[in-house]
């Protein structure tokens, strides 16, 4: 996995277990389409984990990951081809078996609540979504936070 990779391990890297999970989950490269990858998909995924623990913004990255425009188009090629779910949906199952449940819930809840929004009904019980313009506000493009 880390054959050319010379730097000091971050806290935040995969180890060969995790890595060994989320790989079958990642995009395979189309020989005839694109340019050839420069960096493995490791070295982005530890960009990305770098990045969302410290809560630097891309540019403040550490300076011996890949470039921050090549990890931020990574994140949304990601997240528009399926990626992300695919690797949530593969260890929310590792962690149901490792909590001793199916693999796959059985059954979902839903509470009065959350199914109701108001007594009046109509456009009174709508909210409009906002959108956050911080500049780290990454988090919200990966919809799984385990580390």
């Amino acid at each position: 996995m880390n054959e050319q990779n010379t730097r000091k391990p971050y806290p935040t890297d995969l180890t060969d277990a995790e890595w060994q999970r989320i790989a079958p989950a990642l995009p395979e490269r189309t020989p005839r389409r694109g340019r050839h990858r420069v960096y493995a998909y490791w070295e982005m995924l530890n960009a990305i984990f770098a990045i969302v623990r410290s809560g630097c913004t891309w540019r403040m990255r550490p300076d011996d990951v890949p470039p921050w425009q090549t990890v931020s188009h990574s994140v949304r090629f990601w997240q528009r081809d399926g990626t992300w779910v695919r690797i949530h949906a593969a260890l929310r199952t590792d962690v149901r078996v490792a909590a001793g449940r199916e693999a796959a819930p059985s059954a979902a809840i839903l509470d009065r609540q959350s199914v109701t929004t108001t007594e009046n009904g109509g456009r009174t019980g709508l909210m409009l979504a906002t959108t956050s313009t911080d500049a780290h506000a990454i988090c919200w493009w990966i919809p799984w936070a385990w580390w």
